[in-house]
């Protein structure tokens, strides 16, 4: 029992130091294996936890155990990883598949089960060790495009089960058919002068730097001229070769006269870091012109552990008499290496250009808390809600609320209260705090306490209390109604809501209730008879839609159906 002890504390430890196993785990599609995204990727409000392995541009692909194992998870929601199967490994990991169209067998049985338990759609349980066991190479679903899915494709993640720290899929051997021989390539190189007393180049703007490429493929920069507390930014991409697209960095190290200036490497991180992508792009470059330059430098550390960096977070302070040479390297997982030269001149020269600084009475101080209040409208941003201190517009004009604009990044949600003193008790029961996205405005979830409105949100911008006394649409595809429907798979609907948005919906066959899919891209509604809920000869169906402030739409209409050959 102690020997047997001390092994598991020796694996335990081997893990720990990154020694994971190279042929454990296999594919999880019988195709070669193309990435559409890769583990670390930036994106929205996020890093990528995962690959993401393209499906040959459609759904219905077999998808496999990698190994040995039993589903310890089963989550399905509208959005996220839509349907998502988690399977616990004996060797102290676990494994993500998501945007499945379904289960197979009998995984989409006991899915099916637990749906019409819970009377819902969306389910998230947590099956027993004994209940769903699956052997590697065992199909346990078929691809798909549920959730926040852009196009058909394979989400898959490896994670370590006790932490649930995900890990790049990379370490544990799939590097050896994911082939990659090309350097990472740079498509943008930026410097920033940190406070008003930093010039680079005679301007106090953000500059993009040009660069010339060496006969050995690396790259340096013309001799830049600068004072004071400086950074650098970049924008790097990467392809392999077999994908032909572009995937992110895996590591980028910068240096300064040869030391650690700023660094990180995708290897593995936990959920809760992700938020700060934000704070590691240029957010306001990245909202204005969708370029996500990757920030070299912090002004306001923040607790990422992917970092690495010197004491001074990657600010570099150029000081009289004193010439600098910084490099920046980026390398893929397979050691290819992308190398830029950078050197720093100290320079007394004035500025060509003066800008008026920017004021404002509702200035944010990043590190307490801020509590502004205007006319009928009061938002509360708590301690560390942002990474910097920035002053802020803040305007309320014929009820709209212009709190500033989406251009800067939110670490920690605010409150916003909005008090009426207008409306109805009536009119109230059907209001919301809705929030512009430069196209519409959308439902924010919003409590009410007498004639006040609260919402919590991570995105400054346009806010609005709104008004939706208009029931939600439901329209059949294809008609049904008195109709012999003996040959049809399935019943499609489509349902929207034009203001504050779908909340719930309820199907029902018979007086029973019944599965019906949402597919929020399609706006789709589809229940399969191979739930075998239908009845022989005559059926009634009741489809019940509900927005997000209570205003509801039936929908009825009767057919008929055999199950007889």
């Amino acid at each position: 029992m102690k020997f047997f002890l001390t092994l598991l504390l020796l694996q335990t430890s081997l893990i720990a130091q990154n020694n994971y196993p190279k042929d454990y785990f296999k594919a999880p599609l019988d195709i070669p294996l193309q990435l559409s995204g890769n583990f670390g990727e930036l994106r929205p409000n996020h890093f990528h936890a995962g690959f993401d392995l393209k499906t040959q541009k459609k759904e219905g692909l077999l998808v496999f155990a990698s190994a040995d194992g039993y589903i310890s998870r089963i989550k399905i929601t509208h959005g996220g990883y839509g349907k998502a199967i988690y399977i616990t490994h004996p060797n102290g990991f676990t494994t993500v598949y998501g945007h499945l169209q379904s289960g197979f067998g009998k995984i989409e049985e006991f899915i099916k089960k637990e749906q019409y338990k819970a009377k819902s759609y969306e389910i998230e349980v947590f099956p027993l060790p004994s209940e769903l066991i699956v052997k590697q190479g065992e199909v346990i679903a078929l691809s798909g495009n549920t959730g926040g899915s852009d196009g058909p494709h394979l989400h898959f993640e490896i994670r370590d089960t006790k932490s649930e720290k995900i890990i790049n899929p990379l370490y544990f051997g799939f590097d050896s058919v994911i082939t990659d021989t090309k350097k990472p390539f740079i498509m943008g190189l930026y410097a920033y002068p940190i406070d008003e007393n930093s010039i680079i180049n005679q301007t106090k703007r953000t500059l993009l730097l040009t660069y010339d490429q060496l006969p050995n493929g690396d790259y340096v920069v013309e001799k830049i001229n600068a004072t004071g507390r400086i950074g650098f930014g970049v924008v790097v991409q990467d392809y392999d070769n077999v994908s032909w697209n572009t995937n992110g960095a895996y590591k980028i190290e910068a240096s300064l006269n040869g030391k650690l200036s700023f660094g990180y490497q995708f290897d593995t991180f936990a959920f809760d870091e992700s938020k700060y992508v934000n704070a590691l792009i240029d957010y306001k470059m990245y909202k204005t012109e969708r370029i996500r330059i990757q920030k070299l430098f912090a002004v306001n550390p923040y607790p990422l552990s992917i970092i690495k960096s010197d004491e001074n977070f990657g600010v570099i302070n150029v000081n009289q008499n004193e010439n600098k040479s910084y490099k920046i390297e980026v390398s893929d997982f397979q050691g290819n290496i992308l190398k830029i030269c950078v050197p720093i001149n100290y320079s007394s020269l004035p500025i060509k250009f003066t800008e008026s600084p920017k004021t404002s009475k509702y200035f944010v101080k990043a590190n307490r808390e801020n509590i502004f209040s205007l006319e009928n409208v009061t938002v509360t941003f708590p301690e560390n809600a942002f990474y910097e201190d920035f002053p802020m517009n803040f305007e309320v004009k014929n009820g709209t609320i212009f709190l500033h604009q989406d251009i800067v990044a939110v670490q920690n949600s605010f409150n916003l209260r909005i008090e009426d003193t207008i409306s109805s008790e009536k009119d109230r029961e059907k209001m919301f705090i809705g929030y512009f996205d430069g196209k519409k405005y959308i439902h924010y979830t919003t409590k009410r306490y007498k004639n006040t409105f609260s919402i919590y949100s991570k995105t400054l911008g346009q806010y609005k209390l709104m008004k939706d006394t208009i029931s939600p649409k439901i329209s059949i595809v294809k008609s049904i109604e008195g109709k012999w429907i003996s040959n049809q798979k399935n019943i499609d609907l489509t349902i929207s809501d034009d203001l504050s948005g779908i909340k719930t919906y309820e199907g029902y066959l018979n007086g029973n209730w019944i599965l019906f899919e949402y597919e929020s891209k399609l706006k789709r509604l589809r229940h399969c008879f191979d739930d075998g809920i239908v009845a022989e000869g005559k059926n009634d169906l009741k489809v019940i839609v509900t927005d997000n402030v209570g205003n509801s739409t039936i929908f009825e209409t009767q057919f008929y159906r055999s199950q007889k050959p």
